[in-house]
């Protein structure tokens, strides 16, 4: 459109910037007029406003309640030109005791509750300022401070109050605002204050010892703040971010059931919700033991009972309570507020500077107005003084003049005063000029002067002025005692893991010869009998598997998982399938992050890594190492090395060990060694071992085991098998001790028919052992029918063979067989000590 046919009166702007400035304008007046607290009183408008109007209606604490619509009334009327709804809400909130650590306004009627419940309607509640309200406004008829006009300009509004002590601290603050928001935890008054003083003593004090007298937020509902060193960084630097946690008890119900009493919540949570977060977790099963939950607040306070089942873990529940509910919140500190027209981020020594500041102007102006009101009462004072002195004289002149105003010309005249002292003398009674009187008139006149005397010292200098600030925030103190209600505790945030959700309780973990592990309850076992034999299965792959080994362990345990390339890898016993006693279970390896061609050898359970303790190793070469069991205690995703090897050589054996014991080695070619564990002394992990046997030939070391003082109680014996079938039992004390590192003694006679040892176990009278064949053939047996004999015997056939079939492994059989007897505390028994 050409400019020039445009009327004169239409201004032509860029609509891009016109948009940006009247968003600007906008945002502006919500981060000013609505969203953001003062950083002098702590208040947005909308409660200054209901403050100052009620306080021009002269509801202050010790005057009767007034109906809530009256004053909302007034306040939308006068002041605040938006909705009734958002100015009640204000003033609710400003009575709510568990909203506001010092509530300025004293509801009366039903103005809400902790479980959400709304306000009664302003029509039925009553309302009055409280004690500490007032103390917002103190002395703010004495021209403290500025006024701006409201609205329609029709009526004046304190453009800040007094505030005489600090509010935005102590009461805290929440805002949302264009680009920006607020969120200040409120705090003890007590601790504020005292950090106020603090700081008139010692302008230039540090943070860090504001710290020590303000240590952390308060909150109405208490609760527990841990990691305070994210609310000190809010201190420092004006952003921060702490946790709050519920109080809980735990209370026995019965021998065998607990409850969990919380009789704190967190700062602005909804009790009602919570409750009914916690029972929707419930039944989802997110949260299981939980049998009932109840809510039992009074008026005394807050108890919510959660009684947990038979035998239930108190603390997973717990942990659970406080990773998933609200019982545990986290509190982001953003120190926001309005300073000169301007929002900034403070510190905790940038607020109480200003709020020291906003104090000291209010003194020199209340000074200021005193000083005023003195001076011009001792000027009328002097006039009358002198009225009094000269008695005779100005009645004379008075009766004299013609009317008042030649009387007050006269007496100027006669008497060299100002028009407003002969205007006081006009007025004085005649009872003035008795004795009596005339004495009270001097008296005033030296009082009025030493007032103004006392008044002018205070506005000499700053250092008079904060003597006046120091004893009227002392007055606060004695006036408003305020104890600490949350407690401060010195514990950092908690990273759940997913071990604080599993509950301690034993396990029977089994694994499989074919590397298949399940865990199962221990219930799930009776008493368990060793007498089986005879073909466990047929050519499928799951007949072909026998349990390998069974142990007992908390479900916090560690398996410690050895490979064949020397790897150790941790595993969690939770983490272990549970399935059912007769499930096959699942392949180890997809629990661990194996390498091609690697494959787990051994599992040492470790209920806590310990001094004290040890790992020992061999491998087939004859190598043996003893690493401290502290070594293998930091857990990292796959694995961490445990032995080196030479090239060639593997590991075929890992036990735990006190250091005490005895070690037996067994080779392929029949030789075996026995000698002290102490002579092995303690390696790092990455060392590759001493010699424990020397080997001839192509002789390797096939079997490794501990020898314990109670397994020569207990008459253990040593059982080898042949590769050709054959075996035997052998006496321990036929293994006499030698020296680390020999060739050792003769095990088993090697010949073509008998063949190469396959493996030395120890077993146990009673125990069954599995030998499998490389041809798929499995037997089970019992040890006790296999012949007792010498050390340098052949042995005898357990097992037939087929032509060029060898045995390829034996196992001592941990699966276990239902029997009608015994109880299930028997296996814990029996198991831990295998």
């Amino acid at each position: 459109m050409d400019p020039e046919v445009i009327d004169s009166s239409i201004k032509v702007v860029n609509i891009e910037e016109e948009i940006k400035s009247a968003y600007l304008e906008y945002a502006m007046s919500v981060i000013v007029g609505r969203a953001l607290p003062d950083i002098r009183d702590g208040l947005k408008p909308v409660h200054r406003r209901i403050l100052w109007s009620m306080n021009e209606q002269g509801n202050f604490h010790d005057k009767k309640y007034v109906k809530s619509a009256r004053i909302v009334g007034d306040v939308i009327g006068k002041y605040h030109p938006h909705g009734d709804s958002p100015v009640y809400g204000a003033m609710v909130r400003m009575a709510q005791d568990f909203s506001q650590h010092y509530t300025l306004v004293d509801g009366q009627g039903n103005f809400g509750s902790i479980d959400g419940d709304n306000a009664a309607a302003y029509r039925y509640t009553e309302a009055r300022m409280t004690k500490i309200g007032s103390y917002l406004l103190k002395d703010i008829e004495k021209e403290t401070v500025d006024y701006g006009l409201n609205y329609d300009g029709s009526l004046k509004e304190p453009k800040v109050l007094p505030s005489a002590f600090p509010n935005l601290l102590v009461n805290g603050s929440s805002g949302i605002a264009v680009g920006m928001s607020t969120n200040i935890p409120p705090h003890n008054l007590t601790e504020v204050v005292t950090a106020s003083l603090a700081m008139i003593e010692d302008p230039e004090i540090s943070i860090t010892d504001l710290i020590e007298i303000v240590p952390g937020p308060d909150f109405p509902t208490r609760g527990i703040i841990t990691n305070l060193t994210g609310a000190h960084l809010a201190y420092k630097n004006g952003k921060g971010s702490f946790s709050i946690k519920g109080r809980v008890e735990i209370e026995e119900r019965s021998k065998d059931r607990q409850s969990i009493i919380v009789t704190e919540l967190p700062y602005q949570v909804n009790k009602a919700n919570w409750i009914s977060a916690v029972a929707s977790l419930v039944k989802d099963k997110v949260i299981d033991g939980i049998s009932d939950i109840r809510d039992e607040s009074n008026k005394k306070g807050i108890r919510v009972v959660v009684d947990l089942k038979k035998d239930s873990s108190t603390d997973v529940i717990l942990n659970t309570l406080y990773a998933k509910t609200q019982l545990k919140t986290s509190f982001g500190c953003n120190m926001l507020a309005i300073e000169n027209g301007r929002p900034i981020v403070f510190t905790i020594k940038k607020y109480l500077r200003s709020f020291l500041d906003h104090r000291k102007e209010i003194v020199t102006r209340r000074t200021v107005f005193d000083l005023n009101k003195a001076q011009a009462r001792e000027h009328i004072l002097l006039g009358l003084d002198i009225a009094l002195n000269n008695i005779d004289e100005v009645v004379e002149i008075i009766k004299k003049a013609s009317d008042a105003h030649a009387a007050r010309v006269s007496l100027c005249k006669a008497f060299e005063l100002s028009k407003i002292q002969a205007q006081a003398i006009l007025d004085m009674k005649l009872q003035k000029i008795t004795a009596l009187e005339t004495e009270k008139i001097k008296k005033e006149l030296e009082e009025i002067r030493l007032k103004i005397a006392d008044l002018k010292k205070i506005l000499s200098s700053d250092e008079e002025l904060y003597k006046v600030i120091k004893s009227e925030l002392e007055e606060i103190l004695k006036v408003f005692p305020s104890p600490r209600k949350t407690e401060l505790s010195t514990e950092q945030d908690k990273t759940f893991a997913v071990e604080d959700f599993i509950k301690d309780e034993p396990m029977i973990v089994s694994i499989s010869n074919q590397g298949y592990c399940k865990r199962c309850h221990v219930e799930t076992y009776k008493k368990q009998g060793r007498g089986g034999k005879g073909v466990l299965g047929t050519n499928t792959a799951e007949s072909e598997d026998f349990t390998k080994q069974m142990f007992v362990v908390s479900t916090l345990s560690y398996m410690l998982c050895f490979t064949n390339k020397g790897r150790l890898h941790w595993l969690k016993v939770h983490r272990v399938p549970e399935m059912k006693r007769t499930a096959k279970g699942r392949p180890i390896i997809q629990l661990l992050k194996l390498s091609e061609d690697e494959k787990v050898l051994s599992i040492l359970p470790v209920d806590k890594f310990e001094e004290g303790k040890y790992i020992f190793f061999a491998t087939k070469k004859g190598l043996v190492k003893k690493t401290d069991l502290m070594s293998f205690s930091k857990v990292r995703q796959g694995g961490i090395i445990a032995i080196s090897f030479e090239e060639g050589d593997e590991l075929i054996g890992v036990a735990i060990t006190d250091g005490e014991n005895k070690i037996f080695m067994a080779t392929c070619n029949g030789q075996s060694i026995t000698f002290d564990e102490s002579n092995v002394r303690s390696m790092g992990r990455t060392a590759k071992g001493v010699k424990g046997l020397s080997l001839k030939g192509d002789d390797i070391v096939v079997g490794m085991d501990i020898l314990d003082s109670e397994d020569f109680e207990k008459k253990a014996t040593l059982l080898t098998i042949s590769e050709g079938g054959y075996g035997k039992r052998t006496e321990l004390e036929e293994y006499r001790s030698q020296g680390r590192g020999g060739s050792g003694v003769r095990n088993l006679k090697v010949t073509e028919k008998v063949g190469r040892v396959c493996n030395v176990l120890k077993v146990y009278s009673g125990d069954d052992v599995v030998i499998i064949s490389d041809k798929g053939k499995l037997i089970r047996l019992a040890t006790d029918e296999i012949s007792c004999i010498g050390r340098s015997t052949q042995g005898v056939r357990v097992i037939k063979l087929n032509n060029e079939e060898k045995v390829r492994a034996i196992a001592v059989v941990a699966d276990p067989k239902d029997e009608e007897e015994g109880t299930s505390e028997e296996i814990v028994d029996k198991d831990d000590k295998n």
